[in-house]
């Protein structure tokens, strides 16, 4: 309780101006950080996908290997194309990490990757099933 009480009748604690204009919910750019978390958003939007646009085609084509063999490349096309992402940004400096001139670059992966994302399992269970009708 006494804690309590000190901490409510402290003193103020001086601000900078920064510290009034970055808003209370503001946070230090950080590529590195940005481009981990898309990755980690990516791969369970993709992952949801994959299950959902598989399962589809599963249901559909019945007792065939192609459905399984689509999700195996989806599974192998994904993993490295992400860590390839998460190597190029985590190789930045600290100095680097919060250069806002990077935007751009940020911006041309991270559309790159949820394009990749939820483009990939659409577009390799398109063609099993073409090669599935093109074969029976």
């Amino acid at each position: 309780m006494a804690k309590v009480w000190q901490r409510e009748h402290a003193a103020p604690v001086a601000t900078t101006a920064q510290d009034h204009t970055a808003g209370a919910d503001a946070r230090p750019l950080d590529w590195r950080k940005r481009m981990s978390d898309n990755i980690a958003y990516v791969l369970l939007v993709y992952t949801g996908l994959q299950i959902f646009v598989t399962m589809g085609s599963l249901k559909a084509s019945g007792p065939s290997m192609l459905p399984y063999l689509a999700l195996v490349i989806l599974v192998i096309a994904i993993i490295p194309a992400c860590r390839g992402f998460e190597r190029r940004w985590n190789r930045l400096s600290d100095e680097q990490a919060h250069d806002p001139s990077l935007s751009g670059y940020y911006r041309r992966d991270q559309i790159f990757l949820w394009i990749l994302a939820i483009g990939l399992p659409f577009a390799i269970t398109g063609l099993f099933r073409l090669l599935a009708i093109l074969t029976a």
